[in-house]
């Protein structure tokens, strides 16, 4: 398969977004709070881990504090409302598409922030589908 591998990891990151999605309501792992508050956790910690791979350095505190932003999302969507999660997986994906121009990622590969930019977009679009239509059957009259 030839084509750009940035092209590409959009393509599998949206994708493989809306199949665990899928799998996840479909089995029922959605149904407990914490599921998109740990998918945003874990999604959150992989720069820290790329960083390390890469021998740790400078980048190395930079990357925490960001993890510490989006696990703080994380834990405060999961305590207040799932909505926060939904912007916070949202606004990491805004962050991998962006992050490239102001800040580089030591030990991720150049596809990555197109791979997970467009996996945590889809992942928000579809949690926020849930919080939608839960909320509008629980207004459903009668």
């Amino acid at each position: 398969m030839n084509g750009d591998p940035s092209v590409i990891a959009l393509g599998v990151g949206a994708f493989l977004a809306a199949a665990v999605g899928l799998f996840a309501h479909v089995i029922g792992y959605d149904r407990d709070r914490s599921f998109y508050a740990a998918v945003l956790t874990v999604v959150g910690a992989l720069y820290v881990l790329f960083a390390v791979m890469a021998g740790g350095g400078r980048g190395l505190p930079s990357e925490v504090a960001f993890f510490g932003i989006f696990a703080a999302l994380a834990a405060v969507g999961f305590r207040t409302s799932l909505w926060v999660v939904a912007f916070g997986l949202a606004l990491h994906g805004a962050f991998d598409l962006v992050r490239h121009n102001y800040l580089p990622a030591p030990g991720a590969p150049y596809w990555w922030p197109a791979f997970c930019g467009s996996y945590d977009i889809v992942a928000a679009l579809g949690l926020a589908m849930l919080l939608h239509f839960e909320r509008k059957r629980v207004q459903r009259p009668g």
